[in-house]
């Protein structure tokens, strides 16, 4: 298995239970493992009964596992501060404020949670040199594509920021008389300095996710979880993501064959209808399936978490570097 595992599905999928079930089952293995939510809901800390926040620490009882929470509010806030900060040091005073207005603004504009959350990411990938898996359990469907789908956009998109920035330099230069004009060289700009920068780190991000990361989708058996799936697979495999299986989650448990009443019906009933959406997820999917975890009574954590990551079929140990 590649060191980072992303689980990924609609929203109220499973998508904290199976991630933190397979971080189990990695540090168990003896693996040293950290398993990170980017979903708002926060339920890892759930899962295993400790507070979590954006510094990984050691869960509880669990040998080799660490966990932490990323707060997309807080990371957007800190992420346009940081710009805030940058900008403010690159133009004249009288744009500072207008610099502060249109970064407020951006706050709550479409995809501020996706950005702020990739370079999140991508730190989290960069700094886990201590760390034999790194298992990420996902945002809602929607999001998450749109996160993973920014490291080639982005990376373009700097490109021709650069391209257009050294132009605009040396115009200026060639614009300058005499000594009455300071000389802004290509060289020390800080400008192109920091569209390299993120430059860099776009493609280091797309080369991290398509060479080292293994994705998994979690999937209920029902109609809509089915379809969004369906749509997420051909989202990632457009971007070249390497989509390893899925998790079927909140399966029917079946009576027992000596049940007979109104409640034994109604579950004969929808296991039957679930075991022709597991056929159908068999049958019409490219991906294996290499889980079916039945639906518990009581919340999955404790020893119910051990229960649960041995019925997950995917492997723990390390991939071969190529």
């Amino acid at each position: 298995m590649r060191k980072f595992v992303f689980f990924g599905g609609k929203g109220g999928v499973g998508k904290t239970t199976v991630s933190s079930a397979y971080a189990y089952k990695c540090a168990n293995a003896g693996l040293r493992t950290l398993v990170v939510s980017t979903d708002p809901a926060h339920s890892t800390s759930d899962v295993f009964d400790q507070q979590f926040d954006d510094t990984p620490k050691p869960v509880d009882g669990i040998e080799n596992l660490d966990a932490m929470e990323l707060d997309p509010e807080e990371e957007v806030s800190r992420h346009l501060q940081g710009i805030k900060r940058s900008m403010s040091n690159q133009v004249s005073p009288a744009m500072v404020n207008e610099i502060d207005r249109q970064v407020e603004m951006a706050h709550q504009t479409p995809g501020a949670y996706e950005a702020a959350l990739f370079d999140r990411f991508v730190d989290v990938m960069r700094e886990s040199d201590e760390y034999d898996r790194v298992v990420f359990d996902t945002s809602p469907t929607g999001g998450t594509l749109r996160l993973l789908s920014l490291p080639e956009f982005l990376e373009g998109w700097a490109e021709r920021l650069l391209a257009k920035r050294k132009q605009s330099v040396r115009l200026f230069e060639r614009a300058a008389i005499g000594g009455r004009e300071p000389r802004r060289m290509r060289e020390g700009d800080p400008v192109i300095a920091q569209l390299e920068e993120r430059r860099d780190r776009f493609a280091l991000a797309g080369e991290l996710l398509r060479e080292k990361a293994a994705f998994f989708l979690v999937v209920n058996p029902d109609e809509l979880s089915i379809r969004e799936t369906k749509r997420a697979i051909g989202s990632l495999d457009d971007a070249t993501l390497d989509v390893r299986g899925l998790v079927v989650n909140k399966l029917t448990p079946e009576p027992d064959d000596d049940e007979n009443g109104r409640g034994a019906r109604f579950l004969r009933d929808r296991v039957q209808t679930e075991q022709k959406r597991l056929h159908t997820l068999r049958e019409e999917f490219d991906k294996p399936v290499v889980a079916e975890i039945v639906t518990r009574v009581a919340e999955v954590k404790g020893d119910l978490l051990a229960d649960v990551a041995a019925e997950i079929d995917v492997g723990v140990r390390a991939e071969p570097v190529e």
